[in-house]
């Protein structure tokens, strides 16, 4: 005997409601039935799912969760509905109005910076509660560009006098007079990403001028050396391809009124062979000490193109076999 299908009926009466939730060409939709094996019918202001009573339950509290985004964003992205997605499977749908709450700043152009993610909300909320930070993940997680948007708004509150960004230049093995140009032309190429957050963010007029005033400064790790960083927003990218050495340097620049963030992928370290690194080094040497928070971003934290996150999985299980 064949199983009868299970049905449930949402009321969508906003036409702009709809036409987000269903996405181009229906694509929105498409994903959700094929996610869940399920149909869904929309006649007259009205969302029937039918199917399995188990997974039409799922997609039922989905949806709303996707129209209460909708609400607040009013767009649906591709990343929402996977996210959204994820978090129902998990039974974590209510933390979807903590991401929808939560704003970290607001760029040049009117977009605002929002978590979209929990761990991205962990990260975040760790920045304003710590003066010591190590966002750890793989990369497409947001950890650059979301503590230079806290950078940005401690800046803007004056919480802070200056922003300080460095990365190692460990292509070059530090050796910067080997390539071509003057200093800037030697770091530009490692400190690209940083340069695009702080554009993005701050606007290409506001960061050229505070840049000019030295209230911005970009610089590889080697020129952080003897400096002592008072009443700073300072952010360490890259920290995977620090030494130890370098990686102690840096933590006692920390000046009276700054804060540091670290950011990193221990699986992505370009540092010679037998060069131990400094951040997976200082995960053991700072662990549990007040004040310092160490922030882990996995692959369901990555909010690029839905192939990063399975080519990250693709290569931990590798990453298992070899082991």
């Amino acid at each position: 005997m064949t199983e009868s299908r299970y049905e449930k009926s949402i009321k969508i009466n906003d036409e702009d409601f709809s036409r987000e939730l269903y996405g181009d060409f229906d694509r929105n939709i498409k994903l959700i039935e094929e996610e869940f094996d399920i149909d869904i019918v929309s006649r007259q202001g009205e969302i029937k799912i039918l199917g399995k009573k188990e997974n039409v339950e799922l997609v039922d509290t989905l949806i709303k969760k996707l129209i209460d985004i909708v609400k607040v964003e009013g767009k649906l992205t591709n990343q929402q509905i996977r996210y959204a997605i994820t978090l129902v499977y998990e039974g974590k749908e209510n933390k979807m109005k903590e991401l929808l709450d939560d704003t970290v700043c607001v760029t040049y152009s009117g977009k605002t910076i929002k978590p979209k993610t929990l761990g991205q909300k962990r990260y975040i909320d760790s920045m304003a509660k710590n003066d010591l930070v190590f966002g750890i993940g793989p990369a497409g997680t947001g950890k650059t560009y979301l503590a230079v948007a806290k950078a940005v708004q401690a800046f803007k509150n004056k919480e802070v006098e200056r922003i300080i960004l460095t990365r190692p230049a460990v292509e070059a093995g530090e050796k910067l007079g080997f390539l071509p140009g003057d200093l800037q032309d030697k770091v530009d190429p490692y400190l690209r990403p940083v340069y695009d957050a702080l554009f993005d963010i701050f606007g290409g007029e506001a960061f050229l001028k505070n840049r000019e005033r030295g209230l911005i400064e970009i610089a590889p790790l080697a020129y952080m050396r003897g400096r002592t960083l008072d009443s700073a927003f300072v952010i360490l990218d890259e920290a995977q391809n620090t030494t130890s050495e370098q990686m102690k340097m840096f933590l006692t620049r920390l000046g009276f009124g700054s804060k540091a963030i670290i950011t990193g992928d221990i699986t992505q370290v370009d540092l010679p062979y037998g060069k131990t690194s400094g951040l997976k080094q200082v995960t053991h040497i700072l662990k549990g000490v007040k004040g310092i928070d160490f922030i882990y971003l996995s692959k369901q934290d990555v909010v690029r193109h839905k192939l990063v996150q399975r080519i990250i999985e693709a290569y931990e299980n590798h990453e298992k076999k070899k082991k």
